[in-house]
């Protein structure tokens, strides 16, 4: 499942486009870095992939996954998941709770599901966690149960917009990779939007320059 961009551009409306025609393909279990400075539109070019931007923009160009364009699509029926630099947990749910509501639906019946989240948990290194209030989690630790909640919904690619960049320097190095190993053991295509250089080398693929 390879994430191709073929000279994709966004504008916001009437105005010009925010960096050159895009052309790049990541391959499954990668990540291509994307970096440039602030305001130069690497958070609105996620978007623009995930399907999230608003009516205010323009996007040209292709977005393929496997060979299929998305930007006909809904975000709901692109299967691309995206982390954040906050980790957005819902406060009101356990962290179990928060992990069974990222399940794809073709995860079926009670047990099931359960076993899913009792797994997702095991890879997280958070056994016995999934009572907790995510309030009462570290910052790294609430970054792995964002990151397995949006691999339970079986994305085809995924979106690391910023994610470690509120974490200190030695949770950041080992939530970074813990996320490059998830990324490779589902063998999806990511795409990372970072300032720091040190998340691109660690990433080990090619790095994006915009701007």
């Amino acid at each position: 499942m390879t994430l191709t961009l073929i000279d994709l551009t966004v504008a916001p409306r009437g105005a010009s486009p925010l960096f050159a025609p895009l052309g790049l393909a990541v391959a499954p279990g990668t990540v291509t870095s994307v970096t440039g400075p602030s305001g130069i539109g690497k958070s609105t070019l996620l978007a623009a992939i995930g399907g999230h931007l608003g009516a205010d923009f323009t996007v040209r160009g292709r977005v393929l996954l496997d060979g299929r364009c998305m930007l006909s699509l809904p975000a709901e029926r692109r299967g691309i998941g995206i982390m954040f630099q906050d980790a957005l947990l819902f406060p009101h749910l356990s962290v179990a709770d928060n992990l069974a509501f990222g399940l794809s639906p073709a995860v079926r019946g009670r047990a099931a599901r359960r076993a899913a989240v009792a797994e997702a948990l095991d890879h997280a290194g958070l056994q016995g966690m999934g009572t907790r209030d995510p309030a009462t989690l570290s910052g790294g630790q609430r970054a792995r149960v964002a990151l397995m909640r949006t691999l339970l919904a079986r994305p085809r690619a995924v979106l690391l917009d910023e994610p470690f960049s509120g974490l200190d320097p030695d949770r950041r190095a080992r939530v970074r990779r813990f996320t490059f190993d998830a990324v490779a053991a589902a063998c999806i295509p990511a795409l990372l939007v970072t300032h720091d250089a040190e998340d691109a080398r660690a990433a080990g693929g090619p790095v994006l320059a915009l701007g």
